[in-house]
């Protein structure tokens, strides 16, 4: 007979009451096979329902039947909790380390990851680049994590991979760094740009289709893409080429060729068909202010000429461009880069033709500086009926007629500036002749101020008070800030950097991309006179994930201060998008910011 061995306590306590769920499992069925304890009473002792018992006996058979080793791997085994360890792929984990190594963050290198094809979580990212040993990053604004981006050169790393139609039967997820730009394609469908763009007569590739084509264009325009550079670094985002319905955007060398098949009446007919639906929403006024910009160009100077740059207070080699903006709306209706010295006087002559054919919408006035055209065209003008409003050229002569005013004969007024604040103006009026107008009467208003050099204002306009004819040329100031936005934000005079777009396509997408900022801010409470600079900081400038599914494509876009607003004003479009795989777009906040 054995010797009997003294009670433990804490031995008889790990087999009454085991913690392990393996280890209890193991006690309940020992219980019922081996000691054949019946399984209600099993189940009293295991703190089990009597079905589970049967149903964990009878899974039991099952796996031991197909256990190679007896049962044994059943129980007696190291349980890990949570995910298993996925086997790590050495050239993916180097690929993140390189990124990281260019000052990347984690949730770029997820978005640029994904763009390339690898299919791996922020969570994955950081555990490699905390392992290989780097601190976190420090934080930066905006507008330093945007220059980073654009001047890391990361696509050298991986090749970027080729434009083609997103495959929207495939249902899946990535991140991007551009999905508020997605917020703009709701604009498009609900004025119907997107069937103006597939009617204009704009090429079309056997790959690529005319829509998605000038999307993809005008993808860059509006997220603000530094300059054409042949890094490539767009076609690393997914999100951006959602936006045109490619599965990335194209390399440099497909936008160059692209340009180069524009012809400027393409561009033509395109503004006026867009003309046509704003004319149609009550978005244009009864006046148009014009102005000339210099569009500077750094390579060969040969077919170009010397014209003023504001920006620069000098003369340069450059592209002199037309633009024409509703002082009330801000939209831009017509562009020009066309223009030389020996035919900008007909520049107003042109606008106005091209304007009346293209709306039913009536211009009764043109305001445009001195320079614009001659005292010969604005006869012609008045013979339109149509009223102009101009500044006469400077000169010794004008001043010595200003001084010579007597005090009594002027009269204040307070018009707005650039920055919507108020100054005030000194006026005095008076009518002229010239015989090259005509043998009407020409009215002048003298003016001068602190804050700006004496001028003539010339019109043909002899109903409205003095007071409101300076307050409609100053609007035409405001055109001023509206074209140093396209020279900055747009990036206009960098159009022939990294890639040749010809120039003429190149300013008619940025009147595309202005005029739906402009549509933005229409809609946004409060932020109307927004500059796109400023609304693509304060609502697009955003990263986030989008889920394809079989209906629907969901853009969860990362949580910030703005994003509410911008959600309750994105116009409610319920069609779905031919483009995206006929499937519906819902915007939504993420979990996270």
């Amino acid at each position: 007979m054995g010797k009997t061995r003294p009670a433990d306590p804490a031995v008889i306590q790990f087999f009454a009451n085991p913690v392990n769920p393996m280890h209890r499992q193991y006690l309940a069925l020992r219980r019922f096979y081996f000691d054949e304890v019946s399984a209600e009473d099993v189940a009293v002792q295991f703190g089990y329902s009597v079905p589970a018992v049967y149903s964990m006996a009878k899974n039991f058979k099952i796996k031991l039947g197909n256990s190679k080793q007896n049962g044994n791997d059943l129980f007696f085994q190291d349980v890990k909790m949570g995910r298993p360890m996925k086997e790590r792929d050495d050239d993916l984990v180097e690929i993140i380390v390189s990124y990281r190594k260019k000052q990347l963050s984690v949730p770029d290198i997820k978005c640029i990851m994904n763009g390339i094809g690898y299919d791996v979580s922020e969570g994955f990212i950081y555990r490699v680049c905390d392992e290989s040993g780097f601190v976190r990053l420090p934080k930066r604004s905006k507008a330093e994590r945007q220059e980073l981006m654009e001047t890391s050169n990361y696509a050298d790393l991986l090749p970027a991979p080729s434009s083609v139609m997103c495959p929207f039967d495939v249902k899946e997820r990535f991140s991007s760094q551009g999905v508020g730009v997605l917020c703009f394609l709701p604009f498009l469908v609900s004025y119907g740009i997107d069937k103006v763009i597939e009617a204009s007569t704009y090429p079309e590739t056997t790959q690529i289709k005319k829509l998605n084509s000038i999307l993809a264009f005008l993808a860059l325009k509006i997220s603000n893409v530094e300059r054409y550079g042949q890094d490539d670094g767009w076609c690393m985002d997914r999100g951006l080429g959602l936006f045109a319905g490619l599965n990335v955007l194209p390399k440099t060398t497909w936008f160059s060729s692209y340009a180069d098949a524009v012809r400027r009446v393409d561009n033509i007919a395109f503004l006026k068909s867009l003309n046509r639906i704003f004319a149609a929403h009550s978005l244009f006024s009864d006046t148009a202010n014009l102005d000339f910009t210099a569009i500077p160009y750094w390579g060969d100077e040969k077919p170009f000429e010397n014209n003023w740059s504001g920006k620069r207070s000098k003369a340069l080699i450059s592209i002199q461009a037309a633009l024409a903006q509703d002082p009330e709306s801000g939209l831009i209706s017509y562009g020009d880069t066309t223009i030389k010295h020996d035919n900008q006087n007909n520049v107003i002559i042109e606008f106005l033709d091209f304007y009346q054919s293209s709306t039913d919408k009536k211009i009764n006035y043109v305001v445009f500086d001195s320079k614009f055209t001659t005292l010969e065209n604005l006869g012609r003008i008045n013979k339109k009926g149509i009223k102009f409003i101009t500044i006469q050229r400077k000169s010794k002569n004008l001043n010595e007629k200003i001084q010579s005013i007597p005090q009594s004969d002027w009269h204040t007024v307070k018009i707005e500036k650039a920055n919507h604040k108020t100054r005030t103006v000194t006026y005095s009026e008076s009518t002229t002749e010239n015989k090259k107008y005509g043998e009407e009467e020409l009215r002048q208003i003298f003016i001068k101020g602190s804050s700006i050099k004496p001028a003539i204002i010339l019109t043909n306009e002899f109903d409205l008070k003095p007071a409101e004819i300076v307050r409609k040329y100053s609007k035409r100031w405001l055109i001023e800030s509206g074209i140093s936005e396209q020279i900055h934000f747009f990036h206009l005079n960098r159009n022939t950097s990294g890639i040749v777009v010809k120039v003429d396509f190149d300013l008619t997408m940025t009147i595309l991309a202005h005029n739906l900022y402009r549509l933005l801010a229409f809609e946004l409470p409060g932020y109307s006179s927004y500059t796109a600079s400023s609304l693509y900081q304060s609502f697009i400038h955003n990263y986030g994930d989008i889920d394809i599914g079989e209906d629907d494509i969901v853009v969860k876009m990362n949580r910030m201060r703005t994003l509410p607003l911008l959600l309750e004003s994105l116009p409610q479009v319920n069609e779905p998008y031919h483009w995206l795989g006929n499937k519906r777009l819902i915007f939504t906040a993420n979990t996270h910011t």
